[in-house]
């Protein structure tokens, strides 16, 4: 079974200094868990908790030394590793691009297309994949559902669940979405995520569809591009924060548009820039393929090799077999 990380075995009110009031201080600003305390800075620490900035430098260095922030041997790392887990796609040519089980937990799997190339369906079908139990590809576990474009169907839902002969309304009641109305609500999201697993809620999947519809739209022209891009980054180091310290998946879809500098080859390029591109750990590209299939590329991986695979969008989701196209 999957282990517990650190960072949930410790409490704030068990940093020196911390009591109940600064706590609760912290958590209306969105600092869960010893691991955000740590990597803050003393002066934010101190505006956040209402504390002098010697305090919080104090409580800074406490939370670092308990976490123990510092290098571990290579064996060491390996071992935090046994604890990741895998959520099938429901293809298996899919599986297989991300290295044969599907997308991985604590990191950051994105997906980027035109519309109708099936970003969306993967996560539809990934957040009722996540219900099954280990050994059918799935983590026991419910999945939070970030919907910023009105793409959630519960309908499809029931669709899906149906095909796997599951129960369609006991699947949905697993499933916690949110319509996200514009960025500052999405990132106000995430502290939600981490409030509802120290609740209890057992979410083991993150989606978010799409990741930068809201900056696109708020935040559009030239001379606005640093404070988005800055924004952004902001928001997926929250999401990379969340899925290593609850050990849990995290998918997000991206929009594209053409480049226009490439004369060769496809122009379309993910938005968001390097900013995203780096914060991924595994990136794809979708595309319409012929007869309705859809085509899947590997773009960027810290472990797979570039390669691309052939996938339907089906009644059942996402398979191997034939198109309903």
């Amino acid at each position: 079974m999957v282990s517990k990380n650190k960072p949930e075995e410790i409490k704030l009110t068990d940093l020196p200094g911390v009591g109940s009031a600064v706590a609760s201080k912290l958590e209306s600003a969105g600092i869960y868990d010893v691991m955000a305390v740590a990597v803050l800075a003393p002066s934010s620490l101190s505006e956040l908790a209402g504390i002098s900035e010697s305090n919080a430098r104090k409580i800074i260095q406490a939370a670092r030394k308990m976490l123990d922030l510092g290098f571990i041997e290579g064996t060491e790392y390996a071992k935090k590793r046994e604890s990741v887990f895998y959520i099938t796609t429901g293809s298996k040519a899919l599986d297989s691009l991300l290295g044969g089980k599907g997308i991985e937990s604590k990191a950051i799997t994105e997906v980027f297309g035109a519309y109708g190339s099936g970003k969306t369906q993967i996560g539809l079908m990934l957040s009722v994949n996540v219900q099954l139990p280990y050994e059918k590809g799935g983590a026991s576990g419910k999945c939070a559902f970030i919907d910023t474009e009105g793409t959630f169907r519960p309908s499809r839902i029931k669709q899906i669940a149906e095909q796997k002969e599951l129960n369609p309304e006991s699947v949905l009641k697993n499933i916690f979405v949110a319509r996200a109305f514009n960025s500052d609500h999405q990132i106000l999201l995430v502290d939600k995520i981490s409030e509802m697993i120290k609740e209890g809620e057992k979410i083991k999947l993150v989606v978010v569809d799409s990741l930068t519809a809201h900056f696109r739209a708020e935040f559009s022209g030239r001379g606005m591009l640093a404070d988005r891009q800055q924004k952004l980054n902001r928001y997926i180091h929250q999401l990379m924060r969340l899925a290593e310290t609850y050990n849990l998946a995290v998918y997000v879809t991206n929009q594209v548009m053409a480049n226009p500098a490439q004369l060769f080859g496809d122009p379309t390029t993910a938005i968001g820039g390097h900013i995203v591109g780096h914060a991924s750990t595994y990136r794809i590209y979708l595309r319409r393929g012929k007869g309705g299939t859809r085509v899947a590329k590997m773009i960027d991986s810290p472990n797979l090799p570039e390669n691309e695979v052939v996938f339907n969008v089906t009644e059942a989701g996402i398979s191997d077999g034939k198109s309903d196209e």
